[in-house]
């Protein structure tokens, strides 16, 4: 363990416990946020859940629409469907490549935009969080000026989450925070491993 001496440390956390002090007097407004998480990475979609969980701790009702998956069963709606609070909307076709059929994924996507923004125009929703929207986005599925401007003007203190890769350049503009994703290492494209219940599904 690399040798450090307590009172410059103490004097290093002191310095820095003055500049989070200030910045967190600073930081005096208080309204929803839009979180965009993209990238080629895992974690995009159990980061939207890990806050899904947290606003459920907090007593807020939460919606949930995921676009694309829908072909398998995964532990988060198993394990959120039970819980009161959460209106959860599984209404994706499968992934593309196995729909292949894109007027199919077209319809699914918009029936999925409807419930969206059924949950956008209702301030009860704390917290929304569409799950793989990007990749909606992405083929075309729906009209990315409609998404924008939904999204815009929902409720003041409700807070959105969107997920997926390739999240359009004009939803990272109007995002509050932007998370990539980066690829280090992956079990099922490095080593093959199929996709295990608990990570992946």
């Amino acid at each position: 363990m690399k040798h450090v001496d307590p009172e410059r440390h103490a004097e290093r956390m002191a310095h820095k416990q003055r500049i989070m002090n200030e910045r967190i007097a600073a930081a005096d407004k208080e309204r929803g946020v839009l979180l965009v998480l993209t990238g080629p990475g895992k974690g995009k979609s159990s980061s939207g859940f890990g806050m899904v969980a947290r606003a459920l701790g907090h007593g807020m009702q939460v919606g949930v629409v995921q676009f694309i998956k829908g072909k398998f069963q995964t532990g988060e709606e198993a394990f959120y469907r039970q819980l009161p609070g959460v209106d959860y909307h599984v209404m994706g076709e499968g992934y593309t490549w196995d729909t292949q059929d894109r007027e199919r994924d077209v319809r699914a996507a918009e029936a999925a935009w409807a419930e969206a923004r059924r949950m956008l125009a209702d301030p009860a929703y704390a917290l929304v969080l569409f799950d793989e929207l990007n990749i909606a986005l992405r083929h075309g599925y729906l009209e990315l000026d409609r998404v924008l401007d939904d999204l815009q003007g929902r409720p003041a203190m409700q807070h959105a989450v969107v997920t997926g890769r390739h999240a359009p350049e004009a939803l990272i503009e109007l995002a509050d925070t932007v998370t990539e994703m980066k690829v280090v290492k992956h079990a099922f494209k490095d080593q093959g491993v199929k996709a295990q219940k608990g990570i992946e599904l």
